[in-house]
């Protein structure tokens, strides 16, 4: 009698051991199909120079520029530098200066700068602002929303678009006055 339980015991372990392995690998296979169906599926769009420029809309912070939200979109027939920068990035402040001082007379001849701060608060960008009295519109992107939909690694990174939404030159990196006055008569609108 205990040799025949014993047998049923082994076979019930068995038996246990197989279903939990199956049921253990059940699972590795639903986990690897999950990734690779969210892999397939994500959106890996990476823009290069002659794509559209994908359209978004954040809040402004600039106290020094009267609006409220940037929406690109708004500014279909303008050229536009989208720049993507933040309050920590050497290289991101060494350019802000250069921007400047070209925004007033751009700005007149149809081009507009749009800085897109990347910082956590708020509160450092108006320190930044301030300090180097900053006029154009500076959209704070506090969720990466448009970091995310344009793909932006290092930074500062730039991107120059035509009158027509078009992506004319992407940068990454510091600009110089000359270069960045170069791209800005790029993508300034032609006189009709």
């Amino acid at each position: 009698m205990k040799i025949e339980q014993a047998k049923l015991n082994k076979k019930n372990k068995r038996r246990n051991r197989l279903i939990f392995r199956s049921v253990i690998l059940a699972l590795l296979l639903l986990a690897v199909v999950y990734a690779l169906v969210t892999n397939i599926t994500a959106d890996r769009t990476i823009y290069r120079a002659g794509d559209m420029a994908p359209d978004f809309q954040l809040n402004q912070v600039n106290n020094h520029n009267e609006l409220e939200t940037v929406r690109l979109s708004d500014y279909k027939g303008k050229g536009v530098m989208l720049n993507f920068w933040g309050t920590w990035c050497e290289p991101c402040e060494a350019e802000m200066p250069y921007m400047q001082s070209l925004y007033p007379e751009y700005k007149e001849k149809g081009v507009e700068i749009i800085a897109v701060s990347l910082d956590a608060t708020e509160f450092v960008v108006d320190k930044f602002i301030d300090k180097y009295n900053l006029t154009f519109p500076i959209p704070h992107d506090t969720k990466d929303q448009v970091r995310d939909l344009y793909k932006i690694g290092p930074i500062p990174s730039t991107f120059f678009i035509s009158p027509e939404g078009e992506i004319v030159e992407i940068v990454e990196g510091a600009l110089t006055l000359e270069r960045l006055e170069s791209y800005l008569k790029q993508i300034q609108p032609s006189e009709s």
